[in-house]
């Protein structure tokens, strides 16, 4: 699963292989569901017409159950989340992600998933080239960004980029707007003013970095919170300071 688009493009050929290799099979199918719906060889216009709308709602049929399998797939992968069993949550939601390639939930949570998988990946082979680690983490940055670009306003899909970008792939620079833009959604969430309180520090904007801390330390309720913001906001003052 190195290459996620590379597998998902190999399922379709390998489906479209079996369609070829099924053809006589697939004649044997449609000659039995002729006979089970009685319109084996329609003639009139009535007929015709009653052919097209009992195939109409096989056509139906076929729409319901696939969205069905679709919301398992999701279900089965949220199952192996919970449980931290990610890279068969992964797995699923990749699944799901054929039934509803323009669900933004299941792109986000492709992008949390393969981030932790990414935490996993040691190197083994000590050749200092990890490239698995490297892989997840492109996927978590591909499958995010799917996300915020079907819904620019998804919150949850903005803070976990931002974490991506500063915490794991240690690009400051890359995370401040998009955690800019969460804050604009979400003006009070506080775990993203850490982040970008953080990602400013990086980036070596210490004012800014400062000003976010009193900001976290103004809205914020929690006595730890703040007791965290203030010992990040002297630390970053004399960083600043002793430049």
């Amino acid at each position: 699963m190195k290459n996620f688009w590379r597998i998902t493009i190999a399922a379709f050929l390998f489906a479209g292989l079996g369609l070829t290799s099924c053809a006589k099979s697939n004649k044997t199918i449609i000659r039995m569901q002729h006979l089970e719906e009685g319109v084996s060889n329609p003639t009139s216009i009535d007929e015709i017409k009653d052919a097209i709308a009992k195939y109409e709602n096989r056509v139906a049929d076929i729409q319901l159950a696939q969205s069905q399998i679709g919301i398992w797939y999701k279900m089965l992968a949220s199952r192996y989340s919970e449980k931290k069993m990610y890279g068969l949550a992964l797995e699923n939601y990749q699944k799901a992600l054929e039934y509803y390639p323009q669900n933004q939930n299941i792109y986000y949570n492709i992008g949390l998933c393969a981030g932790y998988v990414a935490m996993s990946k040691l190197d083994f082979n000590g050749d200092g080239t990890p490239e698995e680690k490297a892989n997840f983490l492109k996927l978590s940055e591909t499958a995010y960004l799917q996300a915020i670009e079907i819904e620019p306003r998804f919150a949850s899909a903005l803070y976990g980029l931002g974490v991506l970008y500063c915490f794991n792939l240690s690009e400051p620079e890359k995370a401040i707007p998009y955690l800019e833009r969460l804050l604009t959604i979400e003006k009070k969430h506080i775990s993203g003013m850490f982040v970008l309180a953080r990602a400013y520090y990086m980036d070596y904007q210490f004012d800014k970095a400062i000003a976010m801390y009193d900001t976290i330390l103004a809205t914020t309720k929690s006595a730890d919170r703040k007791k965290e913001a203030q010992a990040n906001k002297d630390f970053v003052m004399e960083v600043a300071n002793g430049q």
